[in-house]
């Protein structure tokens, strides 16, 4: 029987979040692969601490709307936020041109389109939080972080990588195929366990839209996606999942 390693979980943690990990001897590219399929279960541990903090907490809901948002930002390390502000410096910033906008998001330095993309993305998840909260729907604690990292499986699976040499090269070369379209079953089934039939599809209706349009835009612009769409797609899909169960 082959022992169950858990460097790929250890692996996504590290990758994904803040949370303190052991440290992994003689770390191998093939880690990385490996951890891909893990994402949403990192996602779900994001939303099981979330919920924690709102049951353990008693606060109104405009306050533990922001705390959960500052706890949701720092235990990322801000990884997807700093793909949404480099992506929305290279959309403004390359007007059109692929590798210009490649090489604006290259750039470590933050634009007016950054604060702009980045602030109005905080404010529609805190306000829909906020709203979430009042109406006593914490399974959006849970699905917005889960659903969200989902997103890299699915665009890493479907979509051209541009940056050979990039950081999630690893992710895309070296994952499995069968395990991520086994991951991305359970999370679908545990969409619909957790919401009514007609939730569960608006949400996830909303969500493909709303990927579908980013998917569009990065093909039109890069031919394909970096790390940093994959992160502006993960922001924007959460900030989506909030909206879609405010309305639903």
């Amino acid at each position: 029987m082959p022992k169950l390693s858990l460097r790929p979980l250890i692996t996504a943690f590290m990758f994904l979040t803040r949370l303190p990990m052991p440290v992994l001897k003689d770390f191998q590219p093939q880690d990385s692969g490996r951890a891909l399929a893990y994402f949403p279960v990192v996602g779900l541990a994001i939303g099981l601490l979330m919920l924690l903090i709102a049951q353990l907490i008693p606060m109104p809901p405009l306050v533990l709307a922001a705390v959960l948002l500052t706890f949701w930002v720092f235990i990322t390390g801000g990884l997807h936020i700093d793909g949404l502000a480099d992506s929305a410096d290279g959309w403004l910033g390359g007007t059109g041109d692929k590798e210009r906008s490649l090489e604006i998001m290259k750039d470590p330095r933050c634009g007016s389109a950054a604060l702009m993309a980045v602030g109005c993305l905080l404010i529609i998840k805190f306000s829909a939080l906020a709203s979430l909260l009042e109406q006593g729907q914490l399974v959006a604690l849970l699905l917005a972080p889960l659903i969200g990292r989902c997103v890299p499986l699915i665009l890493f699976l479907t979509t051209p990588y541009v940056r050979k040499d990039g950081l999630a090269q690893h992710f895309i070369t070296y994952s499995s195929k069968p395990a991520i379209a086994a991951v991305l079953l359970a999370m679908l089934l545990l969409c619909f366990i957790s919401l009514s039939l007609t939730t569960a599809l608006i949400v996830l209706s909303s969500c493909a839209i709303v990927l579908l349009g980013l998917r569009y835009l990065m093909m039109d612009r890069l031919q394909g996606n970096t790390g940093d769409t994959t992160g502006a797609a993960v922001e924007i899909i959460e900030a989506t999942v909030l909206m879609a169960l405010c309305i639903s």
